[in-house]
């Protein structure tokens, strides 16, 4: 029999949370954890579940076979008498993953079990099966700030042998209150005569056992690593390295395993260390090294000091600045700034430091790593210096600094270091030059900046001299926060596209593409490429846009009604899109119970009694993400053949016949037998924002699978920066939290209210598919009229024909919307319909840039056009 676990409560109580004072009233989960104990299914399934609300969403790694899930969730429910931490069913996981359950979101807990753990005595937890999505509204509970200070707090998982939660979204951050926040310096006194050197070290370490006390300075920190696998069994898989330096040299220095989250935080660039009791053991020769900054400076790299809770266990001392003395002989931490006007000079790959002011921050997204379910985190960032009319271009991952991270916002002070050169000397050097993050990468904002050894370099004085002449208004003009960055552009070549990779693997079938967009997670971004023709263009304004993004099509709705049991009105937030979060495969809150068959044929049945929208408007299908198959639309284009009748010119100024279209975009899309029934002027009239070519007025009513992912959202969208909403705008461009956090001051403020940073709309590009089979609807976003014309240069697409065109928009066009003359479009330019049909019927590869923003939003832009010239010799066009 096993001994009960010490730092776990040795009373029964659901999931773990200590039960009330005597005599209180258990609260609605407590009561349902207890019905479900006492049923012989050790499950229960209440009839009317109350709204609850999520307060924390915690991930740690699981002990399951090779074949489960690498991580389990706990999540954090408050029912208005208190919180009940639940173990989320690993079938659900998806919903996480998706962040359709996240932090704030109101749920009815509609399915839950009883979980026992057999290997300890009367421990049990409750377990969540099945959940609907709530509306939010006065009655739902809020979690206190007195019930929320616990949360993050260092209580075990609810499962297994894991003693710590991981960081909801990556495995770099440090996440709870195990990670101390500072240690303070210690007060002791430093013997010289007793201390050993690092060159000394390295010529006598094979000889002894102990090791007498080093004193050292901490020149460079990495980020952690986090290497736990679900098969290991280990409290605290964590490593960092330092690089440390004495008067005779460099060595690195490793912080392992639980001394991580006693220490990491505390020893920084600068820092002054005593150490004692510690190991020496051959170097690592895979890991990654920083670029010294003192070219004069000796480095040992055949050996490294290991740190850790045992064999032997670690004495570390940090000695504050104030008590340094000179005659220890210790190195001043040095740097390597670099101005913007000296970063073209610079080679691929050099390592400098910079600072700048923000001029603009994006949203944070992720990258997935070759493990299917562990991410990169990372954002860019422009900064500017003044020595130069371009910004520094700044692809910034997570560091291991959460707190600097998720506060980068325009206008504050921004230093970046060991950032490592990115630039393609065969490309256009001006237009691809970035800087990146490494592994030693550290970052600083305004409030962090106070006693780091950078404030003594000459640059960053001259920095901070240069801002000190600026008017901050006029740099608040060209402020950007969050929306889609296409940065970096693909490259002039499909075969540097490709890089070592075969074609075959870049390249993804159109049709493959909705389980592609379907198994993306959070926030995170791919590349993909397709082969297809450019068959239409259309042009939507961003009043339109905002429109079929809150919207559903009304046929869409009927059939949801039929096919659901009634909900409640304040429990229907989605808009008739609300789905069970079902014990099976989870279809998150929103999938629809038909399939796409059957969704085609309630649609064509319901042709007489309901209109459907445009292609462009967004559906259920195009918000799921989903390959849904549906009733193609005769929408009417500006075709080849139209052009012969009546020109571009004439087209685009017939005031008198565009006065006879209607202002609502609803009633371009009609039956096909409607069309053929309006005038020929007419009709041109009307589709004067459209383009199609021959061949797709031909295939598209016979296609077998048609896409829509061309539905751009208020995240897409970059917005001015408003200081008077920092904080929401910091929110809203950060992931959600793992644990719940009080609302800012001012939350009045919708995401889509804030002023965007310049155009009119964007616009929608059909590509089919070169079987003329399967055809995707997808966006392009051309970024004109902003004041800053370095944020998204027009010429990153100058090899692109099409898209160059796409990117800038005539005064003509200007000035037929700015008078109201198109009411949800604006209209295509002469080199536009030029452009697309020189394309006609040719094959070409379509670099598409995919993001999930959470729930059911999917952003699909074109980012580059290829033209295939040969079947292995792909050339730009």
């Amino acid at each position: 029999m096993q001994e009960p676990d010490p730092e776990r409560p040795a009373e029964e109580t659901p999931g773990g949370v200590a039960a009330g004072p005597p005599g209180e009233e258990a609260s609605w989960l407590r009561r349902l954890a207890e019905e479900a104990r006492s049923g012989w299914r050790l499950s229960a399934a209440p009839a009317e579940p109350p709204a609850l609300t999520v307060a924390a969403v915690e991930r740690y790694l699981a002990e399951a076979p090779p074949a489960g899930p690498r991580y389990w969730y706990d999540v954090t429910l408050a029912d208005g008498a208190g919180l009940e931490r639940c173990y989320l069913a690993p079938r659900l996981n998806r919903l996480v993953q998706r962040a359709h359950l996240h932090v704030g979101a109101s749920v009815r807990l509609t399915r839950c079990s009883y979980l026992y753990d057999e290997r300890r005595l009367r421990r049990g937890l409750l377990c969540i099966d099945q959940l609907l999505p709530a509306a939010s509204n006065a009655d739902t509970p809020t979690p206190t700030p007195a019930e929320t200070r616990g949360l993050g707090r260092p209580s075990p998982p609810l499962r297994g042998e894991r003693r710590h939660y991981l960081p909801l979204w990556n495995n770099e951050d440090p996440y709870g209150d195990m990670w101390v926040a500072e240690q303070p310096p210690a007060r002791v006194d430093v013997d010289v005569s007793k201390l050993i050197s690092l060159g000394q070290l390295e010529t006598t370490w094979r000889s002894r056992v102990h090791f007498r006390p080093l004193l050292v300075r901490v020149l460079h920190k990495s980020r952690l690593r986090y290497y736990g696998k679900p098969e290991k069994k280990m409290d605290v898989p964590y490593q960092a390295y330092f690089e440390v330096a004495d008067g005779s040299g460099m060595m690195s220095m490793v912080l392992w395993n639980s001394l991580c989250p006693e220490w990491y935080n505390s020893i920084n660039v600068g820092t002054v260390l005593l150490l004692e009791q510690y190991a020496v053991k051959d170097s690592y020769p895979f890991k990654t090294q920083p670029t010294p900054r003192d070219s004069q400076m000796k480095r040992f790299a055949t050996i490294e000091i290991s740190l850790n809770i045992r064999n032997p266990p670690t004495k570390i001392s940090i000695i504050s600045e104030e008590m340094v003395k000179p005659e220890w002989g210790l190195p001043e931490v040095k740097y390597q700034f670099i101005t913007r006007s000296e970063l073209d000079d610079l080679p691929n790959n050099h390592s400098c430091d910079v600072i700048g002011l923000v001029t603009f921050v994006g949203r944070v997204e992720r990258t997935r790593k070759k493990d299917g379910e562990d991410f990169w985190l990372y954002r860019w960032a422009h900064a500017i210096d003044g020595t130069s009319d371009q910004p520094f271009i700044l692809e910034i991952f997570a560091t291991s600094q959460p707190d600097v991270f998720e506060r980068i916002h325009p206008m504050t002070y921004l230093v970046c270091t060991q950032m490592r050169v990115v630039r393609d000397l065969s490309e256009n050097p001006s237009h691809t030059i970035y800087l990146t993050t490494s592994n030693e990468s550290q970052i600083f904002i305004t409030g962090w900046h106070k006693g780091q050894p950078y404030t003594k370099d000459t640059k960053v004085k001259n920095f901070i001299q240069w801002t000190r002449t600026q008017s901050e208004a006029n740099q608040m003009r060209k402020t950007v926060i969050g929306g889609y960055y296409p940065f970096p552009r693909p490259p002039n070549s499909f075969l540097k596209y490709c890089k070592s990779n075969k074609v075959e693997s870049v390249l993804k079938a159109i049709g493959d593409l909705g389980e592609e967009i379907e198994g993306l997670h959070y926030r995170e971004h791919k590349r993909v490429a397709i082969q297809g023709i450019i068959s239409a263009i259309r042009c939507i304004s961003y009043s339109s846009a905002a429109e079929d993004a809150s919207g559903v099509e009304p046929a869409q709705e009927d059939i949801e009604s039929l096919e659901n049991p009634p909900v409640s009105k304040q429990d229907n937030v989605h808009k008739g899109k609300t789905r069970n979060l079902q014990t099976e495969e989870p279809k998150s809150f929103v999938e629809p119970s038909c399939t796409p068959g059957e969704q085609h044929q309630t649609l064509l049945s319901k042709k007489s009694t309901a209109k459907r929208r445009a292609p462009h408007k967004s559906c259920a299908g195009t918000e799921q993400g989903t390959a849904s198959v549906i009733s193609v639309s005769s929408y009417p284009y500006y075709t080849r053949s139209a052009k012969k009748k009546l020109s571009l010119n004439e087209f685009q100024h017939e005031d008198s016949v565009q006065e006879q279209a209607p202002s609502d975009s609803s009633q371009y899309c009609t039956d096909h037998e409607e069309i053929n029934d309006i005038p020929e002027t007419e009709e041109m009239a009307r589709t004067c924002s459209s383009w199609q070519s021959d061949l797709w007025a031909q295939v598209k009513d016979k296609l077998t699978k048609y896409l829509h992912h061309s539905t751009i959202f208020p995240e897409s969208i970059p917005c001015k920066f408003d200081y008077m909403y920092k904080d929401l705008l910091i929110q809203q461009y950060n992931l959600h939290a793992a644990v719940h956090q009080p609302k800012e001051t001012r939350t009045d403020k919708n995401i889509s209210e804030f002023k965007s940073t310049g155009g009119l709309g964007y616009y929608e590009v059909t590509v089919l598919g070169i079987n003329h089979d399967v055809a995707i609807d997808v966006a392009f976003l051309p970024f004109f009229g902003h004041e800053d014309p370095h944020l998204f240069p027009v010429e990153e697409v100058e090899n692109d024909t099409l898209l160059s065109c796409m990117s800038c928009i005539s005064s003509c066009q200007q000035k037929a919307t700015g008078d109201g003359t198109f009411c949800d479009m604006f209209p295509l330019s002469n080199e536009i319909v030029k452009a697309a049909m020189d394309l006609d019927g040719r094959h070409v590869v379509c670099i598409l840039d995919v993001c999930h923003l959470g729930d059911d939003k999917v952003e699909v832009f074109l980012s580059k056009i290829y033209k295939t010239v040969e079947a292995d010799v792909p050339d730009p066009v």
